[in-house]
């Protein structure tokens, strides 16, 4: 199997002279172009087009000629050259696996494309945000930035855009489970396009894939094996190595092992050969679980492949990178619409003076008329203020759908793996214990047979043992720290789900005040603390999701708990008063406010403005996650209200939570 998978990388490596024949004549053409131009503008395009030809087979070449392309546009102010450029450095960092500078790259073009209103280059952009959206599987992300570039189309239509556009509205189909929309595109694109090799093998593809969604692995390997032959032959390594990683997928799940190892080396080969770490990640994954029961030591060595190629995908800077990028790009379109609600409000406001000044001049003559004006301006003062909050809630639950979407996708993807590392760690530490059981039954029975004791090789490799034995279950437990954060992860992204009901406030308080304290005194039976409740009994329901504020409450009220619990015990500055939690509401007229307050040793004024911020926890290692404050500050904000804390280092704080009476418009 070696031998033929050697084999067949050789003849993709290599390549003939028909198969790369298009390839060279556009390189050389642009080349000798490039040569002859005379004009920096001339150029910077042919820099750029040249870039893109070189893409497929020479990335780092590439890589030079697009940044070299970006620098000289920038320097003589050619927007055009520059949007191609970062178009093409885009896609570049996407397949090298930098998604957070990819999406950066794409979002500056795509910024420059609307503000100078270039329609093809403005095309390319929006197609190159929406790929790195579709590689981490954010399709509800993706798909609106090619439904854009479909719409630019239709009033300046371009063939090959056209082509790239529906071929991934169908990939978003397919994801979706719209099979009769996936057969629909190909149809068109296979009747249009059916004798362009390129889109035969992306059709063939495609096919395979849908094929594989209907329940017809056997439907499907054929297309993907045609697709994999045409793309050999046509060395379109890419593609060569995503046929091959669907094949061994269906192999696998056709219980024939061989094979989907045999293809999954295809296409781990292919994807090293470019360096594309999505295609590493799938196929070292893959072959992982294929070795996993067989060949543990293979199957740990295209893990670890595995968990650096996911690393340098999805590791934490990356996601936070992304995530930041993500709402930078959320905010801007937040402003654009905001400018747009402005602009009819101002044209509404114009109106409105006008008809203000006539109905003055008629007061003039009717006086009694003036009344009905102050009613009309009260109108519109309420207008206006009802605008503006809807507004502010609108920005601030479209920031936590992106957030909860990105957050839900990459915490998904880092669970296996994470399972897989203390899955791993508890094994290995049972069969060292199996292995010390075993070596100390063979020295007892050689002492009691020769009387001899055991030497210093013997003593070193039970202290090996002994250490083997103790990093595995360190690693074990950081695996399961590990899993609470993106448990804790997975619940931040669903904040805002369920119904709105209305809620007795006071009884809400009261409930989760007693969950947290039984919670609190199963864990701590040595600690008094005494609760103190003042509620409103004028305090009226409210129109809110139950569960969501329920979760702030028990998040600040386990807070509370820890710092009475930690900080009237043992401490330098433990206070002589027993440890005391006071839970209190109010009715404010406009709106409701909960109070939780506790006689803890405060929060110090260095980090009171953190403790908001998602991750950032002042309890020791292993006992937070840094993420219940940032969610119940979100949860609060998506109801329009408002949460905030007042403390004094030594002297105990309070989290005041301020919701509306009225239900936002």
């Amino acid at each position: 199997m070696k031998i033929l998978l050697i084999f067949l990388i050789l003849i993709i490596s290599c390549g003939s002279a028909f198969s790369q024949e298009e390839t060279f004549k556009d390189a050389e053409r642009l080349l000798q172009e490039l040569s002859q131009a005379r004009t920096d503008t001339g150029r910077v395009v042919l820099k750029s087009r040249l870039s893109e030809a070189y893409r497929g087979n020479n990335p780092d070449t590439s890589l030079i000629l697009a940044n070299q392309a970006l620098y000289k546009a920038r320097e003589i102010g050619f927007k055009k050259g520059e949007i191609m450029a970062l178009n093409v450095l885009s896609v570049l960092y996407r397949e090298k696996g930098d998604l957070p500078y990819a999406l950066q790259m794409g979002l500056q073009g795509l910024k420059i494309a609307e503000k100078e209103q270039l329609t093809y280059v403005w095309v390319y952009s929006l197609i190159r945000v929406g790929n790195v959206y579709l590689s981490v599987g954010d399709v509800s992300k993706a798909l609106p930035y090619f439904q854009k570039a479909d719409k630019l189309l239709e009033r300046n239509y371009d063939e090959f855009q056209w082509r790239v556009t529906q071929y991934f509205i169908a990939q978003i189909n397919l994801q979706l489970n719209q099979l009769d929309a996936v057969e629909n595109r190909l149809g068109l694109l296979e009747k249009k396009y059916v004798s362009v090799p390129l889109w035969i093998i992306i059709n063939n593809g495609l096919r395979g894939e849908l094929e594989k969604k209907r329940g017809e692995p056997r439907q499907a390997l054929m297309y993907l094996k045609k697709g994999l032959t045409a793309a050999m032959a046509e060395n379109v390594i890419r593609e060569a190595s995503t046929a091959s990683n669907e094949i061994a997928l269906i192999f696998k799940e056709l219980n024939q092992p061989d094979s989907a190892i045999f293809y999954a080396k295809m296409g781990l080969e292919f994807g090293k050969e470019l360096s594309y770490t999505n295609r590493i990640l799938t196929a070292s994954s893959l072959l992982a679980e294929l070795y996993a029961e067989e060949n543990p030591k293979e199957a740990v060595k295209y893990y670890q492949m595995a968990s650096a190629a996911k690393d340098s995908l999805y590791g934490i800077q990356k996601f936070q990178q992304l995530q930041s990028a993500t709402m930078e790009e959320q905010e801007r379109q937040t402003e654009i619409e905001a400018a747009a609600i402005a602009y009819r409000n101002n044209l509404r406001q114009r109106g409105l003076i006008g008809g203000v000044a006539l109905f003055l001049v008629v007061a003039v003559v009717l006086y009694r008329n003036n009344r009905q004006k102050q009613k009309t301006n009260k109108v519109l003062e309420t207008t206006l203020s009802n605008l503006k909050s809807t507004q502010a809630q609108l920005i601030q639950s479209e920031k936590m759908a992106s957030l909860g979407e990105l957050t839900a996708g990459i915490a998904h993807e880092i669970q296996n793996p994470l399972n897989f590392v203390n899955n791993f760690s508890e094994v290995s530490a049972e069969l060292v214990e199996e292995m010390q059981e075993a070596r100390a039954k063979k020295q007892d029975e050689k002492r009691e047979a020769r009387g001899e004791r055991p030497d210093e090789s013997e003593e070193l490799e039970d202290e090996i043992l002994e250490d083997i034995k103790q990093n595995l279950e360190k690693i074990n437990h950081h695996g399961k720290r590990a899993d609470a954060i993106v448990k804790g992860m997975l619940e931040h992204s669903r904040t805002g789900s369920g119904e709105k009901e209305l809620t007795d406030i006071n009884s809400l308080a009261n409930e989760y005040l007693n969950l947290a304290y039984q919670s609190f005194k199963s864990k701590n039976k040595e600690v008094e603390i005494s609760l103190i409740t003042d509620l409103d009994p004028s305090l009226p329901k409210i129109d809110i999701i139950r569960s969501d504020i329920g979760k702030v409450l028990l998040n600040i009220l386990n807070n509370a708990f820890y710092a009475v619990g930690k900080g009237h015990v043992g401490t330098e500055h433990a206070l002589s008063l027993p440890p005391t939690i006071t839970v209190s509401t109010k009715n404010l007229g406009d709106k409701i406010e909960i109070s939780v307050k506790d006689n803890g040793p405060g929060i110090p004024d260095a980090i009171k403005n953190k403790i908001f911020q998602p991750f950032f926890t002042t309890k020791p290692t292993g006992q937070g996650t840094g993420l219940g404050l940032s969610l119940s500050y979100d949860i609060v904000k998506a109801h329009g209200g408002e949460l905030r804390v007042e403390s004094q280092e030594y002297e105990g704080s309070e989290f005041i939570i301020q919701l509306p009476l009225t239900k936002p418009n």
